[in-house]
């Protein structure tokens, strides 16, 4: 169900004009505009930073290995999930991994940079076709649905069997407005999966760098989520193999306030090294393991039926 922005009336249909009071979003390109005055510049993050995703994801440990992580958790949790909305997509690639994952699953996309779905649109529409596919409004693909949005303000009611937010809502100082949002527009008996950045003691100029608000503690996050209304089903630390490392590496820079994006810059034997671990951890925390720290949170929660 669809709901309008302006007189926040519900209705249904193909078309985004309200029947109500006649709203409907702007276009940019086939992507629908929610929040236009927020599409190029905001204080929750820097467009100029999908470039730099763009061409690091790919490959790098800890993206490779967090996408395997949430692909998992899907299937485990919400295994006859049939849509699925993923706030802050980004450059698309946690979707270009559901969609292999899960060919059948009807993903969408939002975003608060247009330029970031620019990025999206890029990589999914490089992807194969679903069998069945159709698409609510017309742009240059037809498999995946992106959306140009301000979490704080979802347009759906009840629309989505799972919604996704990972590593978006330390971006948000009004995360809580965020979750409340997403309990909206999920349906009853689905969920939401969520990661963040975890520990305040890891603080450092990668998080400066990527506008981070906050990183999160296990019972912050918990609180949160719980008063939102979703009931928790599951949350574990991840990252937590390699926690020593990180740990070096961020008093490291604060001392030296060295590029925050050397992070990315590692051997190819050292990332393979640490995607080997990492892939490691990610069977253990299958198995039925949370790890109690770690560098980012995992969440998953359902909301009552």
């Amino acid at each position: 169900m669809k709901r309008c922005l302006r007189c926040h009336n519900e209705f249904a249909g193909e078309s985004w004009t309200c029947p109500s009071c006649g709203f409907a979003p702007s276009a940019d390109d086939g992507l629908m505009l929610f929040a236009p005055e927020l599409a190029s510049e905001n204080a929750g993050f820097s467009e100029g930073y999908f470039a730099e995703l763009a061409k690091r994801e790919k490959g790098h440990f800890w993206f490779e290995a967090r996408n395997e992580l949430l692909i998992w958790a899907l299937g485990r949790y919400f295994p006859d999930a049939k849509s699925f909305l993923e706030i802050g997509c980004g450059t698309g690639f946690v979707l270009s991994g559901l969609h292999e994952a899960y060919p059948s699953l009807d993903l969408w996309g939002s975003e608060i940079f247009v330029e970031g779905l620019r990025f999206a649109a890029a990589r999914l529409s490089n992807l194969s076709p679903h069998a069945n596919s159709s698409s609510v409004h017309r742009s240059p693909f037809t498999v995946h649905r992106l959306l140009q949005m301000d979490a704080r303000r979802i347009p759906f009611i009840e629309e989505y069997d799972v919604i996704g937010a990972f590593d978006v809502l330390e971006h948000i100082e009004e995360d809580e407005s965020v979750l409340a949002e997403m309990f909206r527009a999920v349906v009853p008996g689905g969920g939401i999966l969520i990661t963040v950045p975890q520990h305040r003691w890891l603080w450092s100029s990668v998080d400066e760098y990527s506008f981070h608000k906050r990183r999160y503690s296990r019972r912050e996050l918990v609180d949160q989520v719980r008063k939102a209304g979703f009931r928790v089903i599951r949350i574990t630390s991840f990252v937590s193999s390699v926690l020593p490392l990180m740990l070096a590496s961020r008093w490291r820079k604060r001392k030296n306030k060295p590029e925050p994006l050397s992070e990315f810059e590692l051997s190819k034997t050292v990332n393979a090294a640490l995607l080997k671990t990492l892939r490691m951890e990610n069977v253990l925390i299958r198995s039925g393991l949370s790890f109690p720290a770690g560098g980012s949170l995992l969440l998953v929660a359902s909301k009552p039926k």
